[in-house]
This record gives C-alpha cells, structure tokens and sequence, in this order.
C-alpha cells in the first residue's frame, strides 16, 4: 500500500519573465501557493508515514529563501526564469533534502493565482 501525505504553504514574492513578451516581462508579484506531497509505503509505529509537522517545517525554511523577494535576484533565478514551474522544480528539489529511504517526495505544485498552477512529479 502507497500513503501520500500532502501540506500547503504559501509566499509572496515579485519577479518578471525573461524572453518573454506580454505583461509578465514588468516587474509584478503573486501571493504564490505551494503544495508538497510526499510518498511512502511503511507507517511508523504511531501509524504515520510522516508527521506533517515536519513537512510543514521543511517546506516553511525553503519557501522563507524566496518569501517577500524579487525572485529574479535570488538564487536560482537569477540565472534561470522565474516562472511556476522552475518555482516548482526548485521547491522539489529543495524538498528531497527531507527524503528518506522510505519517504519519498512524490510532487510540488505552485499556483501563481487561483487558476493557475505548475506541477513537478519524479
């Protein structure tokens, strides 16, 4: 049996889309939100795979490096576009530092507003 556990966290930042032509090229800012989920098959002995504290906990550090900036100045996107998904991917990785040999992260997905979201799956 595969158990996926999922938390929301949200951020709000500036940036601007390079290479791109249309409203997004000026600078702009979203109250972005993010949802991690992470994947497993072994319960501990309380019966969870993991406890959300925890993932909330990790997923707040990785947001708190992009919270209340212009993305387009802070690592790694100053080098690559800012756009949902590289936000997504990003988070992804960043969030496999909590990855054990039984937990795994399964998916991120980044709204930049109500309708609009990015997903990254392994």
């Amino acid at each position: 049996m595969q158990y996926k556990l999922s938390v929301l966290g949200s951020f709000s930042s500036a940036h601007f889309l390079r290479e791109y032509k249309g409203k997004c090229e000026n600078l702009h800012g979203h109250n972005w939100k993010v949802r991690v989920c992470l994947s497993g098959c072994k319960l501990d002995s309380a019966g969870m795979l993991i406890d959300f504290t925890d993932i909330k906990k990790h997923l707040s550090a990785v947001m708190s490096a992009l919270d209340h900036k212009c993305l387009n100045e802070t690592p790694p996107f100053d080098k690559i576009n800012p756009t949902a998904e590289n936000i997504a991917a990003f988070v992804f990785e960043q969030m496999k530092e909590s990855e054990t040999d039984d937990i795994k992260v399964y998916e991120v997905e980044v709204w930049e507003s109500e309708t609009s979201s990015a997903i990254v799956s392994k």
